[in-house]
């Protein structure tokens, strides 16, 4: 049985709004999808060989918004994010190499070996703070939003969180206090439906989740998460208003995991959501049907396709060597970083 059946419109209707887009962008976008999918999946098909240290929450299938999103953003920017982060930090300019080592336990990690998967900061990526805890970077993206606008910063503050962090209270409590203080804050709730293995129905009653978020004083959207124009569109107007004072914005994107909640692989088989309903969604997979609808406007070819792809395989592969080869903590390492009074 289909519970959530894919109810967008995909590219319909924006031939002529992507005329107006510069080719070199259209072609980023489907570049940096391309490459976070290779990213994943080797990351995925090497998991088992024990090297990574740390849990994993694969992105695979909802490439779209975090690509869409951070390209509305300056690297200057703040981010945060829950526990499916490598997206998020890929799109918003974070570094391979540092990741992988993160995620290997190695000295040279974008947190020092200290963060893994669920936890990368780096801060020369604006990538400012994540949090395992489901909504717990989203009170801490607050205050920096209130920090950015007490200084007078141009800068905002932006969080990552998905469907189940809106059940949780404190998110709920920054979205007022955020429409209170109009922040320079924007929440993109990734909506895919499932936390862990619980569906939405069982969790919460019959809403929109941007609907709900409108009733605290937020300007709320919902999108085709599957669409990276519309998630950058959207993304694009909730920056603008961030920047002019207008206040916080939270945008819900509707979109689907292929892979399980955690670790590599699929686990549907174990009767939580059917085998049918995520083959559905994998006809709307967000880098065929943006490549299909760039390739209907000449925009992009198979040959283009194939070079983003072999190239992300490249640096892929690259990356893995180098975190493998890079060193471990060593024990004098144990308290830097460490404070206490």
């Amino acid at each position: 049985m289909i519970r959530y059946a894919y109810q967008g419109t995909g590219f319909e209707g924006w031939e002529e709004r992507l005329q107006a887009l510069p080719p070199a962008l259209c072609s980023a976008l489907l570049r940096d999808m391309i490459r976070i999918r290779v990213i994943e999946e080797e990351i995925e098909r090497r998991y088992h060989q024990d090297q990574m240290k740390t849990p994993i929450h694969l992105v695979i299938g909802q490439e779209a918004s975090s690509v869409g999103f951070c390209a509305a953003l300056t690297r200057e920017d703040l981010l945060y994010s829950g526990h499916r982060t490598h997206g998020a930090y890929l799109a918003k300019g974070g570094d391979l190499r540092g990741m992988l080592c993160e995620m290997h336990c190695r000295i040279n990690g974008c947190a020092g070996s200290r963060g893994g998967s669920m936890h990368l900061i780096d801060k020369r990526a604006g990538m400012a703070g994540t949090s395992a805890i489901v909504g717990g970077a989203v009170p801490i993206a607050a205050g920096a939003a209130l920090s950015l606008k007490l200084r007078g910063s141009d800068r905002v503050a932006a969080v990552f969180l998905g469907d189940a962090a809106t059940e949780e209270g404190v998110v709920s409590e920054t979205l007022n206090f955020a429409a209170l203080k109009r922040l320079p804050m924007i929440f993109v709730c990734e909506n895919n439906f499932y936390s862990v293995q619980s569906p939405l129905a069982t969790r919460q009653p019959a809403r929109d989740l941007h609907r709900w978020a409108a009733e605290h004083g937020v300007a709320s959207v919902q999108v085709d998460g599957t669409n990276v124009l519309a998630a950058r569109e959207a993304a694009l107007a909730a920056v603008e208003r961030a920047r002019s004072g207008g206040g916080p914005s939270f945008i819900e994107a509707r979109l689907y995991r292929f892979r399980a909640h955690g670790g590599a692989g699929d686990d549907s088989k174990t009767g939580y959501r059917d085998l049918e309903e995520l083959h559905q969604w994998e006809t709307v997979d967000p880098i065929r049907t943006y490549f299909d609808f760039l390739s209907r406007t000449q925009l992009a070819d198979d040959r283009q396709r194939d070079a983003m792809y072999q190239a992300a395989m490249k640096e892929v592969a690259d990356a893995f060597e180098f975190a493998l080869a890079s060193p471990n903590p060593e024990q004098k390492d144990l308290y830097t970083h460490v404070y206490s009074d």
